[in-house]
Parts: C-alpha cells; structure tokens; sequence
C-alpha cells in the first residue's frame, strides 16, 4: 500500500487544533441536550397525557430511536469518508430540526415515536462526526482524552437538560415549556455546523503518512466482521458496548416509570435522571486520559461491574438516598466504560478503515438502546419494573466478565 505525502500544514494534536476542537465539544453539547430534553418527560408524557399501562409501549419511542440511530451510526462512517465528516454533521443537525417541534404538537403517541426515529438519525449522524473529527484532529497520541472531552461535553449537556426539563415540567407542565430547549439546541448547532466546522480528512491523510501498519484495501463487509465478531478486542467493545447502552435505554424508559411508582414527583425524578448522565460527563474528563496511561481492559471490566452493582442497589431499595448514590455509581461505572471502548476500537482499528469500525462498533452500542428498552419493557409488563433493572443488571455484569476474558491490553500507537 503506499501513501501519499503529510498535506503541509496538518499538524495532528490537541494544543495545534484546539479551536475546532473546542469548537465541536460546544456542538456535541447540543447534540446531548438533544437526547437530554426527552430523558425525564418524555416516558411520563406516554403514561400520564396519552394513558398509556403498557411499559412496552411506552417505552417504544427509545426503540424507534435506538433502531435508527444503530443504522445510521452503521452508514455514518462510509458517509464519511465519502462525503466529508461536516456535510454529514450538518445533514445530521437538519434532521434534529423538526424534532422538538413534533413532541411539542403530538396530538398522539405515534408522533413521539416519529419524533425519535428523526432524532436517532440526526444522533447517529451529528455525535458520530463529533467523535471522529476529535480522532482525527489529535492523532492517536490522546485518543482516550479526545473522546473523554467529547463524552464529556455530551453526556454533561443530557444531564443539565434532564434536570432542567424535569425543573420547567414541574412548574409549567410535561409540554410545551421543557421542550423549548431543544429548539435552541438544535438552531445553535445547526448554524455552527454550517458556519464555523471544518472538515477533518486531511488530518487522517497525514496520520496515514505517518503510520508504522500498513493495511490493505478492506471492503466494508471485512470491517464489519473484524469488529463484530473476528477481531477479538472489536468484538469484546461492540457487545459491552451493546450492553452498556442495553442498560441505559432501560434506565431512560423504566427509571421514570419506577420512581414514579413509588411516589416520587417529576422535580425529584428529574434530579435522579440528571445526576446519572452528569457523573457519567464530568468523569470522563479524568476517565478517558486515565485510560491512555493504564490501557482500556482494567477501565472496562470495572465499570461494567460497577454498572451492575448500581442497577442492583436501585431495584432493591425504595428510598431516595439509596437512588442517588445508585445514580452516582451507574454514572461513574459508565464513564468508566464509555471513553475506554471508543478508544479501544480506535487502537485496534487502521487509520484508512477506522471511521468504518467506529461505525461499526456503533451501531452494535445504539442498537443496545432498542434492545434494552424493549426487553425490559416486556420484563416489567410481566414480572414488575424492579425484576427488568435486576435482570439488565446481571446480563451487565455478564459483559464485563465477557471482556476481562476476550480483551487483551492494547495500547495506542506512540
């Protein structure tokens, strides 16, 4: 295989790029509040303004939306590498446009369900392009510390606007108010996409230029089997990653349900779902550059771990407290994990085909979302919400113990 030349005046690395870099942790921002202004109201709005008794059916918005956003993440890295990461990222902002507007219109369920099928696409677009221009602006020197910010910025952005979309629905009601955030999120993101981002292939050229490995064409069919199932470190990530976001499209559908069960009000149910997502950010500031300096297995394996024994506590208590501290373990498992598995797929995957793999590996991560949603949706229709959080709990921990035994340590190219 030979590579062209370095483009000339591509310098790869955090410090040389942090303006872009900056620039698209603000939009993943967005891209998050994004998710963020569904997390607390939206299950409640399908239970308490449609009268829906069916935990399935309730939760079958997160289905639409983990189904979509799975194969949209599938065809984001062919789209990529094609087209460009920014025409991607603002064909994944325009279809973010008309989703605040259909929840706050919904004159019945199957609107919210279309709703969350846009927002899947615009989800699998916009952060998969986030997280990859990041890769590629640093080179593989700081991986684990470009996507920690990247999460960071993100999964923060979830956790403000679930506590504030459970703040204004306390006080204005489920609809329209809560929402109104999302209209901003989605006409900010969309003007700094077209106005203000830059492409990133050119960076991936110079990595090329520069890379001790050299690979040979692979078809997009010999990426996906590498990372499903062939590549025994790709395969480890993409089911704890399937199984990490199992467990968090559950909690998104049936921690609501649950804390409402037992009597807790929207405002409280909204600081539960806000503290989750906001642990699960701000640590993995310290999370994913940890994981370049001890590797990605230990960090993986403990948070899945540590995931379990949240859900567990959760499902076995009914006092507040013991919520919170569940929220904060879950949060902290999960930024254990989420950076560590990025960068994991990074490592193992050639600069020419890595924006495919990260699209691979994605796919089988959001398509958890569907999965989970669904399965422990059926779970609590049949034996109660408390049996659903044990029984995702303990396939969580069952993927932790997957990974300790598949993965071997790898650690990014010096």
């Amino acid at each position: 295989m030979t590579v062209a030349a370095p483009p000339s005046g591509v310098t790869l690395g955090l410090a040389a790029n942090w303006r872009q870099f900056a620039l698209l942790i603000l939009i993943n921002a967005f891209v998050g509040g994004m998710v963020g202004i569904e997390r607390t109201v939206v299950p409640l709005i399908g239970a308490e303004e449609f009268g829906i008794t069916s935990t399935t059916l309730v939760v079958s918005f997160i289905v639409s939306f983990g189904v979509i956003k799975a194969v949209a993440n599938l065809v984001s890295g062919q789209m990529a590498d094609r087209w460009g990461r920014k025409c991607v990222l603002i064909l994944g902002w325009l279809f973010a446009l008309p989703v605040p507007f259909m929840i706050i219109w919904a004159p019945d369920w199957n609107w919210v369900i279309a709703a969350n099928a846009l927002l899947g696409v615009s989800q699998g677009f916009a952060w998969s392009m986030t997280v990859i221009m990041k890769i590629d602006l640093v080179g593989p020197k700081g991986r684990g510390l470009a996507v920690g910010l990247n999460e960071f910025a993100g999964y923060l952005a979830v956790g403000i606007t679930a506590f504030s979309t459970g703040y204004l629905a306390s006080r204005h009601g489920l609809r329209p108010v809560p929402i109104y955030l999302g209209v901003g999120y989605a006409m900010l993101g969309t003007i700094l996409s077209i106005l203000l981002v830059r492409d990133t292939r050119e960076y991936v050229r110079a990595e090329l230029a520069n890379h001790p490995r050299e690979a040979s064409a692979l078809s997009f069919r010999e990426v996906f089997a590498l990372t499903s199932f062939r590549d025994r470190n790709l395969f480890a990530a993409s089911q704890a990653g399937l199984v990490n976001n199992l467990n968090d499209g559950m909690s998104w559908g049936i921690f609501p349900l649950f804390f409402a069960a037992h009597g807790l009000g929207v405002e409280r149910i909204g600081i539960l779902k806000a503290i989750y997502p906001l642990v699960w950010g701000v640590f993995q500031i310290v999370t994913g550059p940890l994981s370049d300096r001890l590797g990605r297995k230990g960090l993986i394996v403990a948070g899945m771990w540590v995931q379990a024994v949240a859900l567990f506590l959760t499902a076995a208590t009914s006092d507040f407290a013991w919520w919170l501290i569940a929220s904060v373990l879950l949060g902290l498992g999960t930024a254990m994990v989420y950076p560590s598995l990025i960068a994991a797929v990074s490592d193992a995957s050639h600069p020419s085909w890595r924006a495919r793999s990260l699209s691979v590996y994605r796919f089988w991560r959001d398509l958890g979302y569907a999965i989970g949603a669904l399965s422990a949706g059926l779970i609590a229709d049949f034996f109660g919400l408390a049996s659903a959080i044990a029984a995702i709990a303990a396939l969580t921990f069952l993927s932790g113990a997957i990974v300790a035994f598949f993965m071997h340590e790898r650690h990014a190219v010096k």
